[in-house]
């Protein structure tokens, strides 16, 4: 990453495909080692994450990430996603937050000198352009490793600098807890052996279905209920 100690950083941070493009590299954010990162390669002023939120359920499984991001030095940036029924009768969810993330890096770009756009939607070449006229860096954060890549060629173009996502986890993957060996005996109190179950790590608050897509149509299919949600991998 290019960048300078007394640069203002302002990250932007478009949450359904950067977590498509970590889904697809296989590994999990630590949100709270992101924020660290960049605060080391900068003065890091804010941290800006968007997402649409199903408000009508009685649990959303990216609830408990969102909460604690707002609890931990993120501003959260939400709107209610919208729901429908395509042709074939799928129920289908819509959320695209595209042009509340563009208004603010346009509304805010007199008070950063670099800013970090963590997305690879080629819609934001326009804004990224128009961010450079006022003298502003952009970095863009996505992957061309993946199959198929995440960033589209023409924001790669436009950037000043871009960073591979696949470069960054080492810094900024979540460490998952090992799981305990089975216990077979217990020698001390001289038991028969008992089989216990290992415990399962815990999953990615997001991990068990499909998240908002970033294309025209925005939509991913119907969420699985079932998934169990962490709170960004911190207590």
């Amino acid at each position: 990453m290019i960048s300078y100690p007394t640069e203002k950083l302002g990250l932007f941070i478009d949450g359904s495909n950067l977590y498509n493009a970590a889904r697809a590299l296989d590994f999990d954010i630590d949100y709270k080692k992101l924020l660290q990162f960049f605060a080391k390669n900068g003065r890091l002023l804010r941290a800006f994450y968007y997402t649409a939120l199903i408000e009508d359920q009685e649990y959303s499984p990216i609830r408990p990430l969102v909460d604690w991001l707002d609890y931990n030095g993120y501003t959260m940036i939400t709107k209610p996603a919208k729901e429908y029924i395509d042709s074939s009768g799928r129920r289908k969810i819509k959320g695209n937050m595209d042009i509340e993330l563009a208004v603010d890096v346009m509304g805010m770009s007199n008070v950063f000198d670099h800013i970090v756009l963590f997305s690879g939607d080629g819609d934001f070449c326009r804004l990224v352009e128009a961010t450079q006229r006022k003298g502003v860096r952009v970095s863009v954060v996505s992957t061309v490793r993946s199959h198929p890549p995440m960033v589209s060629d023409e924001l790669r173009r436009q950037a000043d600098n871009f960073i591979e996502l696949q470069d960054l986890a080492k810094h900024i993957r979540r460490d998952h807890p090992k799981k305990p060996s089975v216990k077979t005996s217990n020698e001390y109190a001289g038991e028969d052996p008992v089989n216990y179950k290992q415990e399962k790590s815990r999953e990615d608050p997001l991990g068990d279905y499909d998240y908002f897509d970033d294309d025209d149509g925005a939509e991913f299919d119907t969420i699985d209920e079932s998934v169990k949600a962490s709170n960004g991998g911190h207590a």
